[in-house]
């Protein structure tokens, strides 16, 4: 049995302190970045650059610091410290106005835009920390959220942490993502998962045994 598809009120309904991913579940911004690293890496080559927006869409909620890295050497450059901080740089200036800009997942803001006076919103993304604040404050939904956590950080520390610290007991809280990274996190630290549904992880619909959102 797969994920079932549920409305987002009548899943979050019970739950006090709720984890949400943000590309892909609260943006329809997957498409955006996967375009960014496609130009970014075009100048080595068609296939490299296919590659790397593949190996992108596969790896949701996987640091662009982890990726970057593995793109450079797919690309015949040295992944030193330098490299990276400059591919890094040059992506956030590609996607930033365009992540501001994509289309919203409806369901999800209505549900954010209802119950943010009255559920602990906790927004945990893979984009890295400073970038994910200013593009919330631009969107004006930082106010909506009680803690903004991005990359270096871990998903599964970061809701690990939370949960020690509010002293919340794991079944009264909820994680909606759409990747395996997102997944995970919730499941190693006992947390009910909601699968926001692309189509960009019908495998991980497979293995979800839980709800999801389309």
């Amino acid at each position: 049995m797969s994920a079932v598809r549920i409305s987002i009120d009548a899943c979050l309904e019970k739950a006090q302190v709720i984890f949400f991913d943000f590309d892909g579940v609260i943006k329809e911004s997957i498409p955006v970045k996967s375009d960014a690293f496609e130009e970014l890496f075009l100048p080595y080559g068609v296939s490299t650059a296919k590659r790397v927006r593949n190996h992108h869409e596969e790896n949701g909620g996987m640091s662009r610091y982890e990726k970057i890295p593995l793109y450079l050497k797919w690309s015949g450059l040295d992944p030193s410290r330098e490299n990276i901080d400059r591919f890094s740089d040059n992506f956030s200036k590609i996607v930033k106005n365009r992540v501001i800009k994509s289309e919203w997942v409806e369901p999800v803001k209505r549900y954010l835009d209802s119950f943010y006076n009255s559920k602990v919103f906790i927004l945990v993304t893979a984009t890295p920390e400073d970038e994910i604040l200013e593009i919330v404050e631009k969107l004006g939904i930082r106010g909506y959220f009680h803690e903004v956590h991005g990359s270096p950080k871990s998903k599964v520390e970061v809701l690990q942490n939370v949960i020690k610290q509010m002293g919340v007991d794991p079944a009264q809280t909820y994680m909606v993502g759409d990747s395996v990274h997102d997944y995970a996190a919730a499941i190693s630290n006992d947390v009910p998962f909601l699968l926001r549904r692309t189509n960009y992880n019908a495998e991980l619909e497979k293995i979800h045994k839980g709800y999801m959102i389309l």
